[in-house]
């Protein structure tokens, strides 16, 4: 496996074999290591693997979470390599945003502002913008993206196809501790009560989707009800809305979404669910 650092090295690698990417920003855990083995699956045993390793800072509205986010680059290495990796591409920020270049500017739309770009205006900006900067460094056949961060999904399937970029960008299920709290780097802050307490977000999820026959506002209600059993847990939002994050449909797949905050920590979470009676 290689470490790569400079764009330019990135860029003459050769182009002979299926290359696939899983852009991170370090911390990894077991639910990076699914999107590396689904992308490998995607690409074959002779693709090309690439992870990148890149703490955006303009994705951070907060200069102390960027300063406390965890960085853990030699696990992360180490990590890659048990799981297959070919290429390990981990810039500086200045390698990544040089002063003296111009970079092309992505906004996220209306898509930008609901749900978690509500609570964070112009992160997905910002994550449309370095995706898209990745995306044209590393030029893989295909991108893996975990479903934990739904929104970031939708999000860069959209500027995928504002870019006409040549990459399929593939939705990985989110994978999720014993007790069903999504794996996430944030929830290495989580006091061991926190984190017991943490496990009421995805029982929130499966009571919507228990009631979920009877359209988003039963759903939405359940969903509540089930948050409201831990008083530590402060709800920013739980909503139903379409698989494309629009308005919830009458009947239909859609997706139930969840933020909170606890001890301090925001923790987002979503499952997929089927609303009304479908025929």
């Amino acid at each position: 496996m290689r470490v790569i650092t400079t764009v330019e090295e990135m860029k003459a690698l050769s182009h002979e074999a299926r290359r696939g990417a899983v852009f991170t920003m370090g911390a990894l855990h077991e639910g990076h290591a699914q999107l590396m083995r689904e992308c490998r699956q995607l690409i074959g045993a002779d693709g090309l693997l690439v992870v990148s390793i890149f703490v955006n800072p303009t994705q951070f509205g907060d200069a102390s979470d960027l300063e406390n986010y965890p960085r853990t680059l030699d696990a992360d290495i180490a990590l890659c390599e048990r799981n297959g990796v070919d290429v390990v591409f981990a810039p500086s920020v200045e390698e990544m945003m040089p002063a003296d270049v111009v970079l092309p500017q992505f906004s996220a739309g209306e898509l930008g502002t609901v749900l978690e770009g509500k609570s964070r205006p112009g992160h997905f900006d910002a994550v449309a913008t370095v995706v898209h900067r990745l995306i044209t460094i590393t030029e893989p056949d295909v991108s893996c993206f975990g479903e934990k961060d739904f929104q970031q999904v939708v999000v860069v399937r959209q500027m995928v196809a504002d870019a006409q970029l040549d990459v399929n960008i593939v939705g990985v299920p989110t994978v999720r501790e014993t007790d069903g709290l999504a794996m996430s780097s944030r929830n290495v802050h989580l006091s061991a009560e926190e984190r017991r307490i943490a496990s009421v977000i995805s029982r929130s999820l499966a009571a919507a989707a228990s009631v979920a026959s009877s359209g988003a506002d039963a759903a939405i209600a359940a969903g509540l009800e089930v948050l409201s059993s831990e008083p530590a847990v402060v709800v920013d939002y739980f909503d139903i809305r379409g698989t494309d994050l629009g308005e919830a449909p009458t009947t239909g797949e859609a997706r139930a979404l969840v933020a909170v905050t606890l001890g301090g920590v925001r923790l987002i979470d979503n499952a997929p669910l089927t609303l009304g009676l479908v025929r």
